[in-house]
């Protein structure tokens, strides 16, 4: 494995880190969510780095997904996707900004999703 794709994978590992403290706390699911897509998100780009795909710089959940579907043997739910992409993004900007109307997260909907 190379270093680069080690390096994603341990980052990847620290957001995760960061969902489990902070699962139960209504308070932060907004970080929670955020950790969720960036645990993701550097999953794909490990598989990206270890594959040599060359990709144009995104979060985009579905974006990176569509540039490993066929190096993984693992289904994904692309609707969870879909969940967690909306999640990231509303759970960053104010309720007039985001998609969720306070802007964060349900605690239900960060542990569902």
């Amino acid at each position: 494995m190379k270093t680069t794709t080690k390096e994603w994978l341990l980052l990847a590992h620290t957001d995760l880190r960061s969902c489990e403290n902070n699962l139960e706390d209504e308070y932060v699911t907004n970080i929670v969510a955020f950790h969720c897509q960036q645990a993701i998100e550097k999953c794909f780009k490990a598989i990206i780095e270890e594959n040599n795909i060359n990709f144009q710089r995104t979060h985009s959940l579905f974006r990176l997904h569509k540039l490993i579907e066929n190096e993984i043997d693992f289904d994904i739910d692309l609707n969870q996707l879909e969940n967690i992409d909306e999640i990231y993004t509303s759970s960053r900007y104010p309720s007039d900004f985001g998609i969720l109307e306070d802007g964060k997260p349900s605690l239900n909907r960060c542990i569902n999703s």
